[in-house]
């Protein structure tokens, strides 16, 4: 499974939504993710990682990121 997200780091609280971006036509829901750690070593993608994992029900190692490293837009994969 594959998970659009946009990751806001050094957020002063952790938050979850649903976005709607609705670009070209077609409806596309991306997950915005606010994370406290900052984007320094790595920590935010751990967080998220580690935030997605939890939700989904699944262990660290299943929850991937594809793309977006060094990016805020990120896409995810998230194995069985």
């Amino acid at each position: 499974m594959y998970l659009k997200i946009f990751v806001t780091p050094s957020a002063k609280r952790e938050k979850i939504e649903v976005v709607n971006t609705g670009k070209g036509g077609k409806k596309a829901d991306v997950l915005a993710i606010a994370v406290k750690e900052p984007a320094i070593g790595n920590r935010a993608n751990t967080r998220v990682r580690e935030i997605v994992a939890e939700r989904m029900g699944k262990l660290l190692g299943q929850v991937r990121i594809l793309t977006g490293h060094h990016s805020r837009s990120k896409i995810l994969s998230i194995s069985d």
